[in-house]
């Protein structure tokens, strides 16, 4: 156990100190590139495009200085972008949905999709091949925060196999993001829902398997776009272009190169965790057709996210696609 715990403590420390160096500049910015601050949810393999695009300097090639900053959530990746403090945001769409309800004027369009799975797993104490989402019915496990992606496609499954979230089974939304794998290993919950590299993580440690992928049972799901504020696009489209470009070339490095290929150039993004045990999770990734060909993101993925949204209860009126997604960056991109 503390084993256990020593790994996910030095995966959360490893990678706020990676995205720290990176903030601070600890390479002076070449006077002809412009700069340009990312704020993202979390720092994932579940990425692995958006680093391959990274580390493959394609965002030099299209002329920008990237600046990465972790999150950790998607609130408050929104409160960044809305206060000034990010230029683009890489979150679920779900937050740009609520600034939009809430009747913020400035509020944030996205402008390109990058993951059209959910990228997290369900992990239960044993080992179980034949696991049928019925078998949690009275058992405990750790969720994610109300109106957050994650737990919403993890309601979104339950109530498609038959389950009431509220009253089935006990949801401990408690715990924060990213802490959850460090405290399934000294609590007594029955399951933890985990993204990369913790889901692995546990099972490395034995205390742990993954039993079901939500991402493949919940099908396509428009999990993870970048967005930006109205008027910062309006200023700023060519950067907004460039920024496209950039993470259109990590999508096609991904499809067209191998998980291992993908796992060393990712690497030096995730220092803390070795090549191969990075290769098996992008694999498990692939595997499941989490990426997108494209970074378009579809009327019919904004609709199904509407949806979802509904279903949990967070969303009481459905907002105009046209108004928060535009597709000429992305289009202009892919061709």
């Amino acid at each position: 156990m503390r084993k256990a715990l020593h790994f996910f403590l030095s995966v959360i420390l490893t990678g706020t100190a990676i995205l720290s160096l990176t903030a601070c500049g600890s390479q002076a910015k070449p006077s002809n590139l412009t700069p340009v601050t990312l704020n993202e949810v979390a720092h994932s393999i579940f990425y692995a495009p958006q680093y391959a695009a990274i580390e493959l300097g394609y965002f030099e090639e299209e002329g920008i200085h990237l600046t990465l900053i972790n999150g950790a959530g998607a609130d408050k990746v929104m409160t960044a972008l809305i206060s000034g403090d990010a230029d683009i945001g890489f979150m679920g769409s779900e937050a740009s949905i609520y600034t939009y309800a809430n009747g913020s004027e400035d509020y944030a369009v996205n402008f390109a999709q990058l993951t059209q799975r959910a990228g997290n797993f369900l992990v239960g104490r044993t080992s179980q091949p034949d696991f049928k989402w019925t078998d949690l019915k009275g058992k405990k496990v750790l969720g994610g925060r109300a109106g957050g992606m994650p737990q919403m496609v993890f309601e979104y499954i339950l109530k498609k196999n038959g389950m009431d979230p509220a009253t089935d089974l006990s949801i401990d939304q408690s715990i924060n993001f990213g802490l959850t794998a460090a405290a399934f290993t000294s609590n007594d919950a029955d399951y933890t829902v985990e993204f990369e590299p913790f889901a692995t993580g546990l099972e490395k440690e034995g205390s742990g398997f993954v039993v079901a992928s939500l991402g493949v049972d919940s099908g396509y799901v428009p999990y993870t776009a970048y967005s930006a504020k109205k008027s910062y696009m309006e200023k700023n489209p060519e950067i907004i272009q460039k920024f496209t470009n950039a993470i259109q070339k990590g999508l096609e490095y991904v499809d067209s190169h191998s998980s291992e290929e993908i796992a060393k150039v990712i690497q030096p993004q995730f220092k803390e965790t070795d090549v191969e045990t990075i290769a098996a999770i992008v694999d498990r990734y692939k595997a499941q057709d989490t990426w997108k060909k494209d970074t378009v993101f579809e009327k019919e993925s904004f609709d199904l996210l509407q949806n979802i949204l509904e279903e949990s209860g967070q969303l009481k009126k459905r907002v105009p696609y046209e108004d928060l997604v535009t597709t000429v960056f992305s289009e202009k991109a892919a061709k």
